[in-house]
This record gives structure tokens, sequence and C-alpha cells, in this order.
């Protein structure tokens, strides 16, 4: 009987902590948002140059792995912020570029609007249908690895089709990743709410990136 009434109260217990932890990830990544968006502001406001590619990928996954080495502590919050104002700071000046080009804000708006809905529906779909998408990792963890090794090698040798499939393939390994960390969070294989905003976050960041890319060439835009 003792053993049938733990089962009983282990349920809800079970969903409080599901519940806790999409509740916080979701308030961080709104607030991690908004200080990117602020960052990436006053980029634009200063005209600040990018920093190249290199120093953005040295300062990604530094301030990425020092996030992970600290997402059990408050320091994890510290460099939470620290990440996605950094990325912030590296997306103003290609919002720039973006919006000096004809119908630049159009195409800055749509691929805003684009990357919103995109993730919206998808959490949606999987907060609500409950799938468990875990078995996408793998796939995932290969695609993305192939598709930033291309779009590395896409830069440095001036492929601008290549280019473009990148940004095409991120699309749908981005979307895939939404569906995978939401389902990771309701199954219990992710418990961490700072890991799963920092996930989130870049999932968005590459998304809205890669329709950038996407809708500027097929609008004409590109060079």
């Amino acid at each position: 009987m003792n053993q049938y009434s733990n089962a009983v109260t282990s349920i809800p217990a079970s969903a409080l902590a599901t519940n806790k932890l999409i509740r916080n990830t979701y308030t961080l990544l709104a607030m991690t948002l908004l200080f990117s968006a602020a960052t990436a502001g006053a980029s634009m406001a200063f005209n600040l140059p990018h920093p190249g590619l290199i120093i953005t990928l040295v300062g990604f996954f530094g301030l990425l792995f020092l996030t992970h080495k600290f997402s059990n502590s408050s320091l994890g919050l510290l460099f939470v912020f620290a990440l996605t104002g950094f990325m912030g700071l590296t997306l103003g000046p290609i919002i720039s570029a973006y919006l000096s080009m004809p119908n630049g804000s159009q195409v800055v708006m749509t691929a805003l609007g684009g990357t919103g809905a995109i993730f919206l529906g998808l959490s949606g779909y999987a907060l609500t249908s409950r799938k468990d998408f875990s078995f996408m990792g793998g796939f995932l963890m290969a695609g993305i690895l192939v598709a930033f090794l291309a779009g590395i090698g896409a830069v440095v040798f001036s492929m601008p089709m290549l280019s473009l499939a990148v940004s095409a393939m991120f699309v749908l390994l981005m979307s895939g990743l939404i569906l995978y960390q939401t389902s990771q969070m309701i199954h219990g294989g992710e418990t961490n709410y700072i890991l799963a905003t920092v996930t989130l976050y870049v999932s968005i960041y590459n998304l809205f990136l890669s329709l950038l890319h996407l809708l500027t060439a097929f609008g004409g835009g590109d060079d």
C-alpha cells in the first residue's frame, strides 16, 4: 500500500518539477532575447563593425563552454547573459547590412516574424502533443556538425550556392532542435533550465540568420 501511495504522489511532484523547468526556461529565454536585442541595437546605434568570423567563433564557444561549466551555479546565469549579449553585438552589424539593402527592412521584419512563428508553432506542438523527439538527437548532432563545417567552407572559399544550401539546412536543423529540446524538457532528458535556454537561444539565433539569408537570396537582394 505504501509503494502504491509513493507512486501516486511522485507523479504530481514530477509534473511540478517539469512545469517549473519549462517556466524558468522560457522566462530566462525571454530575458536573454531582450538583452540580446538591446546589445544588437547598441551595436547598430554606435555603428560597430562586425568582429569577424574568428573572434565570433572564439567568443561564442568560449562563453558556451563557461556557461556549461557553471550551469549549476549562479555564475551560469552571468555567462548566459554574457553569451547572448555577445551574440547580440555580432548580430547588430549583420542587421545593419541587411537594412541597407533595397527592401531590407521588409526582409528583416519578415525573417523576425518567421522566426517567431516557427519557434512558437514548434514549441507549442511539442508541449501540447507531448511527443518524444529524443530519437532526433543523433541526427541533429551530425547534421549541425556537417552544416557548421560546410558553412565555414562556404565563407572561406566564397561559395554563395553552398552558403545558401547551408542556410536551408540550418532552418531545418534548428526547427528540429527546437522540437528536440522542448521534448527533452517535457520527458526529463534536460533538467537544467540554463542549458535548455542556451540551446533554444542558439536555435532562434541561427534560424533568424538563415531566414535572413534565404529571404534576401530569393528576393533578389543577395550579391
